[in-house]
This record gives structure tokens, sequence and C-alpha cells, in this order.
């Protein structure tokens, strides 16, 4: 899969007295991207849930901090599918300053899919599969 990146700038509620970037803030960025990736590909995750009866949840995530980002920083956060399971997808995330395409964290985060009533992992809906093909 060819790389999708999304645009996010740090405001003063992502950081801490410091003016850093709050480590868990980089999973929500993380989150975002995702999101709209999967948006990019013509799929909005309310609307699984109502026509397909899924959901997407995180089962793993692994973070490696690089540099921190910090109050009103521009950033680039990337999205790049590392491998494609039946019922999950691993993705490879980077965030990188967009002023110097310094990386400050790099993430590999699984997701499952769920059967939205079960809570049990379900195969990906097959027009999911066949948008990521089509994204590729």
């Amino acid at each position: 899969m060819k790389e999708f990146v999304w645009p996010v700038r740090v405001y003063y509620e992502d950081t801490d007295s410091g003016g850093v970037v709050y480590y868990a803030n980089y999973l929500r960025f993380m989150e975002r991207a995702r999101t709209e990736w999967l948006r990019s590909l013509g799929f909005e995750q309310d609307r699984l849930l109502e026509q397909e009866g899924v959901l997407f949840a995180v089962r793993r995530a692994a973070l490696d901090f690089r540099h921190p980002a910090r109050f009103n920083d521009e950033l680039l956060v990337s999205v790049r599918i590392e491998k494609q399971g039946r019922a999950s997808l691993t993705f490879e995330q980077t965030v990188k300053r967009s002023r110097d395409g310094e990386l400050l964290c790099r993430g590999e985060v699984q997701i499952a899919c769920l059967d939205a009533g079960r809570f049990c992992p379900r195969l990906i809906p097959q027009a999911v599969i066949k948008g990521i093909s089509d994204g590729i």
C-alpha cells in the first residue's frame, strides 16, 4: 500500500506545561490519520457499524519516540499497511514535523475487526478489502 499522510497541528491542549506533546497524544494523532485514511477510501466508521455490524478496535500498539513535538508544530502523520490479515490490519505509522521532515515518533498499530454486537473477531468486510486493494 502506498503511504497516506494526514496533517495535524499541535494545539495547546496536546501539550504538557513545558509545551511538549504529551506522549499519549501521538496515539490520538495516529488514530485521526487512520480514520481519515479509511474515509479517503470511501468508508465512514459509523456507516460500517450500521450497515455491516462491524467496528475496528486497537489490539496492540508499540511506539518509538525519537524527538518531541511542541506547541504549534505542524505535523505529518502517515499510515501504511504493514500486514493484512483476514480480521486484522497492522499499520506502520510515523509522525514527522512538516517544516523539516524530522521523524518524531514511529508506531506499529494493529487493529482488529470486531462484530459490534459480540465484540469478537470478524472477517473484514469484502467492500473494505476491495477498497484497500483499489486504494493501493
